[in-house]
């Protein structure tokens, strides 16, 4: 008779490394969220409860960091932005669309910001940018009609009132409210309709 197999225990450094790793995604995130766009690895260490040394070991490089946080982020954002519209016609789901971007504008803000202070010296995040443009951009083609979608000039008015950069500028530095900055696209964009 063959004896048991011994019970195979999880490995204890896999599991602190791997929790470590978590805390300093964690705290990224936190000090970012709380309005500090450039951190520094001691900042994000005390946070974490780790060093600045298992900073470092973890995340070589901040493009890596950032990479976890976006999938943090996307993990969040993308049921919104991938539920159906329900909407008559599309001027409804144009609607439904630009509200979405509104909470996830708000909802995103520190961290688009954060990442374009750094997207000049890092390939990642230049090309996280343009990935987000682009889902800018077929969003809105996805309900607009041919007509404007074929009109150039007022294609890309469209898109620069309804993008994340003019968001950012309603809030942060106008300092509009969200349903005032709300009312400023909404406005700006059935203008650019008529």
């Amino acid at each position: 008779m063959d004896a048991p197999s011994p019970t195979r225990h999880p490995d204890g450094r896999k599991q602190r490394s791997e929790r470590s790793r978590l805390a300093i995604v964690d705290a990224m995130l936190d000090i970012i969220m709380g309005g500090k766009m450039e951190p520094s690895a001691a900042e994000i260490a005390e946070r974490a409860g780790v060093s600045a040394r298992t900073v470092f070991r973890h995340f070589e490089e901040m493009d890596s960091l950032y990479s976890e946080m976006t999938e943090r982020m996307e993990a969040q954002i993308m049921p919104i932005i991938q539920q159906p519209f329900t909407g008559e016609g599309w001027r409804a789901q144009l609607g439904q669309l630009l509200e979405r971007r509104a909470m996830i504008y708000e909802k995103i803000m520190p961290l688009k910001i954060a990442a374009s202070i750094r997207r000049f010296s890092s390939d990642y995040l230049m090309l996280n940018y343009q990935r987000f443009l682009h889902l800018e951009r077929t969003g809105l083609e996805n309900v607009l009609p041919d007509a404007v979608r074929k009109n150039a000039i007022q294609m890309s008015a469209i898109e620069m009132c309804a993008g994340f950069q003019t968001w950012r500028r309603l809030r942060q530095d106008q300092n509009l409210s969200i349903e005032q900055a709300a009312d400023v696209v909404k406005l700006t964009i059935e203008k650019l309709l008529d």
